[in-house]
């Protein structure tokens, strides 16, 4: 194992495609901890343990908050240059937490669980962001330039078709245990212990991948080895949209199973299934938009698809009228599409772009500003969102279309056609701020950069062609064996047996 933990001088071909290998394998225990423990679960476990919407805006701010941890770890990183060592070790104390978190109900009274789970999550968090700063500055130097849009948009595919299927299973089991037994906690600690046990199998692939010695530097000091992204003009200008998008995006999106759960009044399992058909599409749309991206660039595919998200924001507000009625389940349905549609490009996108901006040897100190900037604003952001939404609580604004007869014959006819309550102005509030981001995305360069229009065009194109092969019966078969193949192909490259043992393959 230790050798295993040692950088290399020199790293041939085969060693790049085995370890772009192990990194794939690596996507599946790692996705699979993150399905069992954020989004709709660890809202349901806060809930059951008698979360606010203050709480729940804190516990989303946690994570984004963590990523200031990764400014001292740049001086950690300089100095050891011993990326892999710190990754593993930092990786194996954060997920071990899931397992105390796992037996939280049972080992403190009810009164004190709520605060001990969230200084938990956050040395889960914490921890954990000891080694994001590691394994950043490693994969900006190992993963090729040439081939990281079509290897990140595989290994986000992959992780994104295990999560959709893991947390259908999982929100499926939480509600036959609450059919079957008093006590919920039990089903989240049997997916918590899961998680963590997934998180150490991932631990194990990482250390089995190659990892380069860092280039010699001119060693600086932490304050100027921080302020050198600052100094890169366009680097500053991505900053500055990465993170106004943050604080948009984070003032909605940790709302969003709130609002399915609490003024929807929807199962756990529909929470789950909606989750899951957004992150199919997600899965799918993922070639598309790598491809456009190798085609074009990151930024106009970051455009585009930043647009189609921040629309389904405005979207929400309208699935209730006030209350739900015949269109609420349709118009969740499109926002989940639209939302799997568009993060798949905004997630590939924004990293590529973020990654390929680092200059080579220096993507520690550049990809630690951006966490760092990223972060803040993204911790910043939902617990503001907490205190608006429960001061909008109260508050609603109708408007309603009147029809009356002048001569008072046939009365009148009140139809509502906008009923905004409580979360219903932060997704609006949200739309607005993701829609200045956006324009700030307009100032920075990247090479080969077109205009929205033209991906938006070639994304059409790109549907149809898409749509066309899937209506076939060859095509609708490959949508149904999609995950299988990942894994076949997976296991063949591993083998040796596959033309992928000697080429990486392209997603687009």
């Amino acid at each position: 194992m230790i050798r295993w933990l040692e950088p290399q001088s020199a790293l041939s071909d085969s060693d790049v495609r085995r370890g772009m290998r192990l990194l794939l394998a690596e996507g599946i225990f790692v996705q699979t901890m993150f399905a069992l423990t954020t989004g709709a679960f660890l809202v349901g476990f806060a809930l059951m343990l008698g979360a606010s919407h203050k709480v729940i805006g804190i516990l989303a701010a946690i994570g984004p908050l963590s990523q200031v941890l990764q400014v001292p770890t740049v001086y950690l990183v300089e100095r050891t240059r011993r990326r892999k060592l710190l990754l593993v070790g930092a990786a194996v104390l954060s997920r071990m937490v899931w397992l105390f978190i796992a037996a939280l109900p049972w080992l403190v009274p009810r009164a004190y669980a709520l605060p001990i789970f969230v200084a938990a999550l956050g040395v889960h968090w914490g921890v954990g962001a000891v080694g994001g700063c590691a394994f950043n500055s490693w994969l900006r130097d190992f993963i090729p330039q040439e081939r990281s849009a079509s290897f990140f948009a595989r290994r986000f595919a992959l992780m994104i078709a295990i999560s959709a299927v893991l947390s259908l299973a999982g929100g499926y089991g939480i509600d036959l245990w609450k059919a079957h037994f008093e006590q919920e906690a039990g089903a989240y600690g049997i997916l918590f212990v899961c998680a963590a046990a997934c998180g150490l199998g991932s631990v194990v692939l990482l250390a089995r991948t190659p990892e380069p010695q860092m280039p010699s530097v001119q060693p600086m000091g932490l304050a100027e080895t921080l302020r050198e992204p600052l100094r890169d003009v366009n680097y500053r200008k991505l900053l500055v949209f990465l993170g106004w998008w943050s604080f948009a995006v984070n003032l909605a999106a940790p709302f969003f199973a709130v609002y399915l759960l609490e003024r929807l009044k929807l199962s756990m399992s529909w929470v789950l299934g909606l989750t899951v058909l957004s992150q199919m599409v997600n899965v799918l749309f993922f070639r598309v938009w790598g491809s456009l991206a190798d085609r074009f660039s990151n930024k106009s595919v970051l455009a585009a698809s930043g647009s189609l998200f921040i629309f389904s924001f405005l979207l929400w507000p309208f699935t209730t009228l006030p209350e739900t009625y015949i269109m609420t389940i349709p118009l969740l349905v499109a926002i989940h599409v639209l939302a799997g549609v568009s993060t798949a490009g905004v997630t590939l996108s924004a990293w590529n772009l973020a990654l390929k901006s680092a200059p080579y040897g220096k993507g520690a100190s550049y990809l630690a500003v951006n966490a760092l900037v990223s972060g803040v604003a993204a911790s910043v952001s939902p617990v503001l969102a907490g205190v608006l939404a429960d001061w909008f609580a109260s508050e609603e604004l109708t408007l309603t279309l009147r029809l009356a007869s002048s001569a008072g014959r046939h009365g009148e006819l009140l139809v509502p056609t906008v009923d905004l309550r409580g979360l219903d102005f932060l997704f609006l509030i949200a739309f607005g701020l993701g829609l200045y981001s956006l324009h700030r995305l307009l100032a920075v360069r990247e090479e080969g950069e077109v205009r929205e229009a033209v991906v938006r065009q070639a994304l059409l194109m790109e549907m149809v062609r898409s749509l066309r092969q899937i209506s076939t019966v060859a095509g609708v078969r490959e949508v149904l064996v999609f995950p299988y193949a990942l894994f076949r192909r997976l296991r063949q490259q591993r083998n040796g047996t596959a033309d992928g043992a000697t080429q990486e393959p392209s997603c687009g």
